[in-house]
């Protein structure tokens, strides 16, 4: 991990633009916001734990109910979205990756959802969450969607798809069901999905153009150099997205 994490000046400008139209929170101080950043950035690069963010960030207490409060508002699920309103939609990339859940995620308040609810299960890999991802045809994250680790890839392919227009939708083989190619088909795009083996008449789909799944393999890369993201620690769902989505709006910054 580097010894100084910080934002560029890019993304220091074009954050606080975007927070200064944000309702429901104070970012007068822009000294002292853009430090709150930048100790959410060093958290969500190092994984450690909140008690041992440096001081020269502030009071580890005060930065932790802060970005509780940007996460009940909604900011951080905002802000992603807002930087990433011109994609190219030339094609749609779909995947998902499973995060393991360390045991201190457990245990989330019963007032606040049910277990379910808050994307934790058990799959093949133990106790873990599943991030689905759509990615536009540049590896630029779209959406996230957070599920229990055992769910599958499917299952979430047409809320990812929700909306979205492409000229093509490009997953492996994870997503061949014919009830989600004819959604594709709805849409008015074309499948770039290979068939299961079992097929006795596989689909037709371009070998070539599927090479550029690479791109949300690439993605997924990426994130998982935030160790925050590469396990989660986090009790609630909508804290884990949190740092989620932060870290893709820095890649969409870059």
């Amino acid at each position: 991990m580097p010894s100084v994490i910080t934002l560029n000046e890019r993304q220091r400008t074009k954050l606080m633009a975007f927070l200064r139209t944000c309702k429901g929170i104070y970012v007068g101080n822009e000294e002292k916001t853009l430090r709150f950043l930048t100790a959410i950035l060093w958290l969500v690069r190092s994984d450690a734990q909140w008690e041992l963010i440096p001081a020269s960030y502030g009071n580890w207490n005060s930065i932790y109910k802060r970005y509780a409060r940007w996460c009940d508002r909604g900011i951080f699920a905002q802000m992603h979205p807002h930087f990433a309103a011109d994609p190219d939609c030339e094609c749609l990339l779909l995947d998902s990756t499973i995060i393991r859940a360390h045991p201190c995620a457990a245990g989330a308040p019963v007032e606040a959802s049910e277990k379910a609810e808050q994307a934790l299960g058990r799959s093949r890999g133990g106790f873990s969450t599943k991030i689905h991802i759509v990615v536009d045809a540049l590896g630029n994250p779209l959406d996230f969607v957070l599920t229990a680790g055992q769910a599958h890839d499917v299952t979430q392919g047409p809320t990812l798809l929700k909306g979205r227009q492409a000229d093509y939708v490009i997953a492996d083989k994870g997503y061949d069901a014919d009830a989600f190619i004819e959604i594709i088909d709805a849409m008015g795009a074309i499948p770039v999905i290979p068939a299961r083996k079992n097929w006795t008449e596989p689909r037709h789909y371009d070998v070539h153009l599927y090479k550029e799944r690479h791109l949300v393999e690439c993605f997924i890369n990426k994130i998982k150099w935030y160790r925050r993201i590469f396990s989660r620690f986090d009790k609630l769902a909508k804290r884990f997205l949190g740092f989620l989505a932060f870290v893709a709006t820095l890649i969409w910054l870059r």
